[in-house]
């Protein structure tokens, strides 16, 4: 019977294999997979970078092991297909490890997962193992051909990380953004220990399903009989690069900072009427004079005003109008929506006509934060055109987060950033049906920007922002996160595009 259980083992003619990485795709927006393979040497490690084989670098230089590419098949079976030659296996690898790294989700989102080994010249199948107890893990081990007595043999193994492909890297010796270190000095908490000794207990454990070092993942059931069908054998291309997941976004609690308070000797303002509208005024609550709003970042304050909140709330379609008089330089317009529908927030004309877009969302509940540039000259008209309650607060670009380490958020926001030119690694989950656009956009000094990286629905991608100050945008349908990095450091696991 060439399908086993987790932990389990089968012996091998030493014939060259075809080995699949099979799953189901979700369709858009599901977890992506890559597939890649591991040479590891009798201490459980890998000897540097050159013993990967994954997308960047799909071909073993001194041994029979390379990754073919990507099929797909019907039904929307996938597979990640690698070809293994153990006669051509250099003596000091001792055993290739097949794993499998998730993207945009994790492998408890991925549907059919199960590795399988075919001989390349007949197409028997030589071994199967079925993944059936998958849930937060990112990255897995699925399986590995290693030595035994003379011959080879496979071992099923299914060990996942939850911390994905850091955790992984470690327990083979290398660093996914650097690649291998020869002084990097990482204790091996892998399947098996690659000695002799290790080798026997592993064998002797297999009737049970036990792995040795993986206790932390239980023995999964004896697969169901039924077998997924795979697409054929072959060589396609091997996917287009795309870089290295992040850790999963989610809602965050506020929206931008919030106001550094009066101080206590401060009476509370009683509302005033700020907006004449049909029906009567709107409240508007404003910050007591002279209450300083706290400066969170090291833009020059050229970049914007430094005023009072101020804070409007209404109902439905309305325009307000702050009797202020600022010198030129972009205001941040916090907005917060009740409910479902659209909000469309923009500045007005003189004439009442569109001028500039502060932000626009369909989230309901909206929290979210816009921004435009005043030019010192015309009055501020900002129209708000959703359904139901909602309020808005301008307050100064100096109150804007510092984009100056990896930082996350769900919906619209804007960031302040004053470093050097970088490389930014963007992650967007896109709304409730992993759809909308989502964006990027860098602002300079005199209202002036450029898109930085835009995407639709779930997706992943690099890009790069030049040297500060500048103002990013980010327009979300859903979770977020941005991961900066230095300038031209795409790191050996990261997908080159």
């Amino acid at each position: 019977m060439t399908q086993i259980i987790k932990g389990g083992n089968l012996p091998l003619s030493g014939e060259p294999m075809r080995v699949a990485v099979v799953r189901r795709s979700g369709g858009a927006g599901a977890p992506e997979v890559d597939a890649a393979a591991l040479l590891v040497d009798a201490g459980g490690k890998v000897r540097g970078r050159g013993d990967l084989v994954f997308y960047n670098q799909p071909e073993h230089a001194g041994s029979g092991v390379r990754l073919t590419g990507h099929a797909q098949g019907e039904g929307g079976v996938v597979a990640d297909w690698l070809e293994v030659d153990p006669g051509r296996v250099e003596p000091a690898v001792e055993r290739i490890v097949v794993a499998a790294s998730c993207d945009g989700g994790t492998f408890g989102e991925v549907e059919g997962l199960y590795l399988r080994a075919v001989s390349a010249t007949s197409g028997e199948q030589l071994a199967q193992y079925v993944v059936e107890d998958a849930s937060t893990e990112t990255a897995i081990l699925l399986g590995e051909f290693y030595r035994r007595n003379g011959g080879w043999k496979f071992r099923a193994v299914g060990q996942g990380y939850a911390s994905g492909l850091p955790g992984l890297a470690a327990d083979f010796g290398f660093s996914v953004g650097d690649g291998p270190g020869a002084d990097e000095e990482v204790a091996d908490e892998g399947v098996a220990d690659g000695t002799a000794a290790g080798e026997e207990a592993a064998d002797a454990k297999s009737a049970t399903g036990e792995v040795a070092g993986a206790a932390a993942f239980p023995v999964a059931s004896p697969p169901a009989p039924t077998v997924v069908g795979i697409p054929a054998p072959g060589s396609p291309a091997v996917p287009a690069p795309a870089p290295v997941l992040l850790p999963a976004p989610g809602p965050t609690a506020a929206w931008g900072p919030a106001p550094v308070p009066a101080p206590a000797s401060a009476p509370v303002p009683a509302p005033v009427p700020a907006v004449a509208k049909a029906g009567g005024p709107v409240s508007a609550s404003v910050a007591p004079l002279g209450a300083a709003p706290g400066r969170c970042n090291a833009l020059p304050r050229e970049f914007g005003p430094e005023f009072p909140y101020i804070e409007y709330m209404g109902r439905g379609k309305e325009v307000v109008e702050p009797e202020l008089s600022l010198p030129r330089g972009f205001l941040v317009v916090d907005v917060m929506k009740k409910g479902a529908g659209e909000v469309d927030v923009v500045t007005l004309t003189i004439r009442g006509r569109r001028w500039h877009t502060v932000l626009r969302s369909r989230i309901a509940n909206l929290r979210g934060v816009g921004v435009f540039h005043h030019d010192g000259t015309s009055p501020v008209r900002i129209r708000v055109d959703t359904q139901g309650q909602w309020m808005i607060r301008l307050r100064p670009v100096s109150t804007l987060r510092s984009f100056d380490g990896p930082l996350e958020g769900f919906g619209p926001d804007v960031l302040a950033y004053t470093g050097e030119k970088i490389d930014v690694k963007y992650r967007f989950q896109g709304d409730e049906d992993k759809s909308g656009a989502s964006a990027v956009s860098v602002h300079r000094r005199g209202g002036h920007h450029e898109q930085a990286f835009s995407e639709w629905g779930r997706g992943r991608g690099t890009g790069s922002i030049p040297r500060g100050p500048r103002l990013l945008v980010v327009e979300a349908a859903g979770g977020w996160s941005l991961e900066p990095r230095p300038a031209g450091s795409g790191g050996f696991w990261t997908r080159r595009r």
